[in-house]
């Protein structure tokens, strides 16, 4: 059922113009964190020559599979965590993570993972949603998390906190709300960072 109820919520046509500007600029051998059911496959542009899309759900891998035949793109699909990420070192030019960070159990291991396979000249391309900047809403957010993050993700992550004291400096960061939903869980960091 999880499965299902994410692939639908990440179908919300309010997320498809962030889905399209961080997925504009990947490029070589990129590799996706938390493919999911493989909905940002059909938006990536001709330089990204080979995509690698790792999740741990085997059920979201199937749809990714799917789409990635129908796709006729270079795809291969691993079963894995992003906190022990399958890949050599320094191979990658482009990592992307379309509201991936929000579920990751242990987050800071997962971008130090992130950083590891990325090449030195390579980038980290991101949209997620995390804490916003109002103290209202941050204290609900706060005080929901506990809860939420046992039925979906975590609402109140300082995104750009997490990247930046990981080993990256960003090099470009839009935030803001969704024009829809609650505050609480529509506060998105849109952005570009580099490892250092």
């Amino acid at each position: 059922m999880l499965p299902w109820l994410i692939d639908l919520a990440m179908r919300n046509d309010d997320l498809s113009p962030y889905r399209r500007r961080v997925l504009s600029r990947a490029h070589g051998r990129v590799l996706e964190i938390g493919v999911g059911s493989g909905l940002n496959l059909q938006l990536y542009p001709a330089a990204a020559e080979q995509i690698i899309g790792i999740d741990p759900s085997a059920e979201l891998l199937a749809k990714t599979q799917r789409r990635s035949d129908a796709s006729h793109r270079q795809v291969h699909l691993i079963r894995a965590s992003a906190e022990a990420i399958p890949v050599q070192d320094r191979v990658v030019d482009t990592v992307v993570m379309t509201w991936t960070l929000c579920s990751i159990p242990d987050v800071r291991k997962a971008l130090r993972e992130i950083h590891r396979v990325l090449k030195p000249s390579g980038q980290l391309l991101f949209v997620e949603h995390g804490l916003a900047p109002e103290v209202n809403v941050q204290k609900w957010q706060h005080r929901l998390d506990p809860l939420w993050n046992h039925i979906s993700c975590h609402l109140d992550r300082p995104m750009d906190k997490l990247i930046a004291d990981s080993g990256f400096r960003i090099t470009d960061l839009q935030t803001g709300y969704l024009p829809r939903g609650p505050k609480l869980m529509t506060f998105l960091y849109e952005g570009q960072a580099r490892p250092i």
